[in-house]
């Protein structure tokens, strides 16, 4: 089945509210432009070095949204033009994204990555730890960063009762941070969860993004 069928197979389920993000990790350029020319606009990368070797010849319009593990010394080189970095996990890494973000007169959109999955094998903050990073003096100074909303990675299950729980789990924590932190500010809104095989449960607790890369673009094709 081609790109365009699947795009439009996907976005005929999805509310109004939610925005796709194409996941387009380890597939090449043509495969981005082929999903462009059928409307898709909003793409999720989890390399830096892939981003970086695509991005040059691809149209302007398309909106780049990193969702991967980010280290501090490639957040350079996506600074200029990304829309929106997903995986902030640290204090140490929304200080650099701050940085970089200054360096090139932009201000950043930032998703807060939680640690939701069970399994406890993803990378993300736990409550406690964002609610200091929030207090922190260090944080208040950052003019150059926007935290939008929060992102969270479920497990990699076939048990559905659990990926409910987990995404529960982040609605509830986002709702706290709205109420506690976010109440009069209206670009805190978004909630990244849900792939593939569980976006529309994702959906219906409450997901305003999802990630959806193998039933867009087939399996993936892993360089590292």
């Amino acid at each position: 089945m081609r790109i365009k069928d699947n795009l439009e197979r996907i976005r005929a389920k999805l509310p109004s509210n939610v925005k796709l993000i194409a996941v387009s990790k380890t597939k090449p350029a043509e495969m981005l432009l082929e999903a462009y020319e059928a409307g898709q606009r909003l793409f999720g990368e989890n390399y830096v070095q892939d981003l970086m070797s695509k991005q040059p010849d691809l149209p302007s319009d398309m909106i780049f949204h990193f969702i991967g593990h980010l280290q501090t010394n490639k957040v350079k080189y996506i600074a200029p033009f990304i829309s929106c970095i997903q995986s902030v996990d640290s204090p140490k890494i929304l200080k650099e994204i701050n940085k970089q973000a200054a360096k090139n007169d932009r201000v950043i959109d930032c998703l807060l990555e939680f640690s939701i999955a069970e399994n406890d094998s993803k990378f993300g903050f736990n409550l406690d730890e964002v609610q200091e990073l929030l207090n922190s003096e260090s944080y208040q100074s950052m003019q150059n960063i926007r935290i939008c909303g929060v992102m969270g990675m479920g497990s990699f299950s076939d048990d559905t009762d659990r990926s409910r729980r987990e995404y529960k789990k982040l609605k509830s924590i986002f709702d706290q941070l709205k109420k506690e932190y976010f109440a009069s500010d209206a670009s805190f809104k978004e909630i990244s969860m849900g792939m593939s095989a569980d976006y529309l449960i994702a959906i219906e607790e409450g997901s305003t993004m999802v990630r959806v890369g193998t039933d867009i673009f087939g399996d993936r094709n892993y360089k590292e």
